[in-house]
Order: C-alpha cells, then sequence, then structure tokens
C-alpha cells in the first residue's frame, strides 16, 4: 500500500520493515526499531526541503524561506504525511502503545515517515529520495494554510477595523486524554467570529481564526 502512494518499490522488504517497527514494537519482539532510520530521514527531509524552497522561490529572503519550511519539516505536516500514505495502517506497535492511541499519535506518524524516507534513501539512493520529498512538497505547497498564521493574520485585521483584538475559549473537549479533541470559538469582546477543532487548543484557535477569516472576508470584499 505504502509501495503503491510513494510511486517506489523497496529493493530490499526487510528496509521497509524496519521503517515501520515502532521501538515498543521491538522492545516485545527483539528486533530492530525504525529509530535510526528516522535519523537519517530527518536530515534528507531537512536538506531536500531546504532544496526546493531555494529553486522554488529564488525571490524570497532568507527569513521567507525559513517561516515556510518550519512549516514544512513539521510533525504536523509529517504526521499528515502518513495518513496519507496509509502509514496508520501498517506502523508495528507493541500492544500498549497499540492500546493507548498509538496508531493515532502524531510523535509515531511523524517518525515512522520520516524512517520511511532513511529507508528509500539507503534502498534508491539521494535522487530517488529527492524525487519523492518534492513531489510531497509541491503538493503541499498548493495548499496556502500550510504556513498562513491565521491567528496573526486575524489579530491584524480585527485591530486596524474594529480596534480590537479576538479572544479565543475553549467551548469543549471530547475524548480521552491520550487523544482530544479540542473545540475553540474565536470573538471579539462577546461577538462571535469563527469556530474550530483540533487535536490541542492551538490547532483548534488557528482552526476558528482560519473560519473567522473567511467570514470577515465575504463581509468586508
Amino acid at each position: 500500500m505504502i509501495e503503491k502512494k510513494l510511486e517506489y518499490k523497496f529493493k530490499s522488504s526487510e528496509l521497509l520493515e524496519t521503517a515501520l517497527t515502532h521501538s515498543s514494537f521491538a522492545n516485545e519482539s527483539s528486533v530492530e526499531s525504525n529509530e535510526r532510520l528516522e535519523f537519517l530521514g530527518d536530515a534528507i527531509l531537512g536538506c531536500v526541503t531546504a532544496k526546493v524552497l531555494y529553486e522554488k522561490y529564488p525571490g524570497a529572503t532568507e527569513g521567507e524561506l525559513s517561516k515556510i519550511r518550519a512549516a514544512i519539516v513539521s510533525k504536523s505536516n509529517f504526521a499528515k504525511y502518513a495518513q496519507e500514505l496509509k502509514i496508520d495502517k501498517q506502523i508495528l506497535l507493541g500492544k500498549g502503545e497499540e492500546n493507548t492511541g498509538g496508531r493515532d499519535r502524531k510523535s509515531n506518524l511523524c517518525g515512522t515517515f520520516e524512517a520511511i524516507i532513511g529507508a528509500i534513501y539507503l534502498d534508491g539512493g539521494y535522487r530517488k529520495s529527492y524525487t519523492i520529498i518534492s513531489r510531497l512538497i509541491n503538493y503541499t505547497l498548493k495548499n496556502d494554510d500550510i504556513y498562513t498564521d491565521c491567528k496573526t493574520k486575524l489579530q491584524e485585521i480585527t485591530q486596524k477595523k474594529f480596534k480590537e483584538i479576538p479572544s479565543y475559549e475553549v467551548m469543549k473537549e471530547e475524548g480521552p486524554p491520550h487523544n482530544k479533541t479540542f473545540y475553540v470559538e474565536a470573538k471579539i469582546v462577546s461577538k462571535f467570529l469563527g469556530k474550530g477543532k483540533g487535536k490541542n487548543k492551538k490547532e483548534a484557535e488557528q482552526s476558528a481564526a482560519k473560519q473567522a477569516l473567511n467570514k470577515l472576508d465575504k463581509k468586508l470584499s
């Protein structure tokens, strides 16, 4: 499944299996975990991302490039890649990690994605790694939200138009402690602007700010 989505066939199936092996599973089964591959993949991803952005945005400053790179090379974004590649369905977890929601945990998804990139580098070399990573990056860059700070943008607009800054209120929390979902509303004083949800408060606030921006854009246009 992963190979089909990546459009890459591993010469060494053992490398792919190691990349999918979480430390909790390795400890229970006396096999190698994906941690060393994760270390390698992290470095390859950083290098390729920097090169892709350098070539894609020739007029961008160092600060602008750094901001975009930070958004792409992030735990949330790599976890999203992992879910799109169905890594969450194939990662090998120990019983304890499995029973406490490890299959949905961002750190596990992110680490496994990095490990798979490390495995591709060892299996197919830099050129093949570059092709796969750059394709993922270009797909991501089609979504401008990847590096848009909606909260900052909303604050700039509300200060300018209404002389007020927005506040964010958690309306409710759902789910077990290890896998909560937060529901947040963005307001000016007591006036509702937008609502959003996320796996942490920061993510939920960004989601609420995004909805508020969309509403304000329609009102002010």
